[in-house]
């Protein structure tokens, strides 16, 4: 390995201690500049300092570009040098940065660390890491990029910076480490479902994915593990089902080989979909398999189409129509009202720019996406009607779906008076991603629930979710009509236009707090396809989501 600049871990020798004061270097290194504290006691020149004058000295108000920058060099010359403690006390929060700048050298062995400051952006600093990890007798250069926030501590306004894991690497949260050593799980080479390996250069948003089948299957797929500097993550991390992540690698381990249900053809199209607008995900299902086809994300960060967590708006109609149709409260092309407004429970509904439709049908008000349709309903439910439907007709809520990574198969709670009433427009607490929604529509064509999974239960003999019973057959019948009215005459046809064959499908739209727009949602089948899919924060659904998902249902073979 050669010669190597050993970085110390914590200063070892207190700091200078001049006429009962403490002196405390506050610029950037070699700037000799240093200010006395006294702490209450007596100044260097005999005299005392009052908490009045001390508090009339404490500095309020903006930071000014020079307090930003300066408390960013004294951070980054204090980390680069070795000096935790001093790193630590330049933010504000000493006990937390000490823990994990320590743990910088200690437990991901990174020496040599270079901090380049790049130009400051009101109170943030954006930074360069350049180092090396070194391990046994493996080296491997480490480069990436970081920010920092500079804030005024409390009491005397000092600037410090913000202390938050990300300014060690941008990967890190709360309860999280970087650890460099022998990969507790080996690697996998995942494998689309015509044997092509599965790569982030070829699918850009599938690094997610790839992380949870190594975290599923590295150490049951036959492969050995490497040296590698990982983000290990920790308990906060853990329960929003987070995988640890490759940073660098020292070593290349020997991948197992795990194969999966995604096409190429349809994974390439959905990354091309998702590329073109921000906060978008879809998923693409096989209808008479529950097989994962295509699934991708806008963001990087997270896995919306497989984990969110977030209100599905009128998709969620085709769920709340079959219970309705089922109970006969509603049928096709029987009289249905669709008020402009209808109270419930203490809140007052109204429909999109507070349209009625007088003397229509279901199916007029189901194509025209009526919330009062169905709100109108909700005196003759029992609190857990909707929770009943989706757990035992549509597979979902119940916490059971073994996908082959980590998934969230849906929220739909027990609720009572307003709340209730707007669970069955898919708001109130009703929660979903596309991965369930695309499983709405694959059951509404099946006829029966399939749950959907990403590697075969026979890798590694998991038990795949089911539900207690099926919808009649006219409940069907009248299920597919609704969706296929939608498609064809409804909020879906735009859309769906270009989409030829057995079709059928459901717009929504989210009310989001704080947020101007709805998210936006489309769920629709054609043939042995199902898809859905959600642009969050870009309005109707129609016009956002839908898009994307009638792209990808043309590619199939109807």
């Amino acid at each position: 390995m050669g010669n190597r600049k050993r970085v110390a871990e914590r200063r070892k020798t207190p700091p200078a201690v001049l006429g009962g004061v403490i002196a405390v270097v506050v610029g950037g290194a070699g700037l000799g500049a240093y200010a006395l504290f006294g702490g209450g006691g007596e100044d260097g020149d005999g005299t005392r300092t009052s908490s009045a004058q001390q508090a009339e000295e404490a500095r309020t108000g903006p930071l000014s570009a020079a307090e930003v920058t300066d408390a960013a060099d004294r951070f980054l010359t204090a980390w680069q040098q070795g000096k935790v403690s001093e790193a630590a006390e330049a933010t504000d929060d000493p006990e937390a940065a000490t823990a994990l700048l320590t743990g910088y050298t200690k437990d991901a062995h990174v020496e040599d660390v270079t901090l380049t400051a790049g130009a400051r952006t009101g109170d943030k600093v954006p930074f360069s890491v350049k180092g090396t990890v070194a391990y046994r007798d493996f080296t491997e250069p480490l480069a990436y990029d970081s920010a920092l926030t500079v804030v005024r501590r409390a009491g005397d306004g000092e600037p410090q910076v913000a202390w938050a894991p990300s300014v060690v690497h941008p990967d890190l949260k709360d309860g999280d480490k970087l650890v460099t050593g022998e990969a507790g799980t080996p690697p996998v080479k995942a494998l689309d479902r015509d044997g092509g390996e599965l790569t982030t250069a070829a699918y850009p948003s599938i690094g997610l994915v790839l992380d949870g089948l190594r975290e599923k299957y590295g150490k049951s797929a036959g492969g050995e593990a490497g040296i590698e500097l990982r983000v290990v993550r920790g308990e906060e991390s853990k329960k929003a089902e987070a995988s640890d992540r490759t940073v660098l690698e020292l070593s290349k381990g020997t991948p197992g080989t795990v194969r999966t249900t995604l096409d190429p053809k349809l994974q390439a199209a959905a990354e091309e979909q998702v590329a073109k607008k921000a906060r978008s995900s879809v998923v693409v299902l096989r209808v008479s398999t529950g097989e994962i086809l295509a699934a991708a994300n806008a963001s990087r960060g997270f896995n919306t189409a497989f984990q969110g967590s977030l209100a599905p708006g009128s998709t969620f109609k085709v769920l709340t129509a079959s219970m309705l149709i089922e109970k006969g409260l509603a049928s096709v092309d029987e009289k249905h009202p669709c008020p402009k407004y209808f109270s419930y429970g203490g809140w007052k509904f109204q429909n999109l720019d507070k349209f009625d439709i007088k003397g229509g049908t279901f199916r007029d008000s189901f194509g025209a996406s009526c919330n009062t349709a169905f709100i109108s309903q909700a005196p003759e439910l029992t609190d857990d009607d909707l929770t009943k439907q989706a757990q035992q007709v549509f597979g979902l809520a119940k916490d059971d779906w073994q996908v082959g990574v980590s998934s969230f198969d849906g929220a739909v709670p027990v609720q009572k008076d307003a709340p209730m009433a707007a669970s069955l427009i898919g708001q109130g607490g009703v929660r979903m991603n596309p991965l369930n929604m695309a499983s709405v529509s694959a059951t509404v064509k099946a006829g029966v629930f399939h749950q959907p999974y990403l590697v075969a239960p026979e890798v590694d003999n998991r038990t795949l979710a089911t539900a207690s019973r099926t919808m009649s057959p006219e409940t069907l019948s009248q299920l597919r009509e609704l969706m296929s009215y939608t498609a064809t005459s409804g909020t879906a046809a735009t859309a769906m236009a270009g989409v030829s064959g057995d079709k059928g499908a459901k717009t929504g739209s989210a009310e989001v707090d704080g947020q101007k727009k709805p998210n936006g949602w489309f769920t629709a089948y054609r043939g042995d396809l199902a898809a859905a899919g959600v642009v969050q924060a870009a309005g109707h659904g129609g016009k956002t989501a839908g898009p994307i998902v009638a792209s990808l249902l043309k590619l199939g073979d109807g």
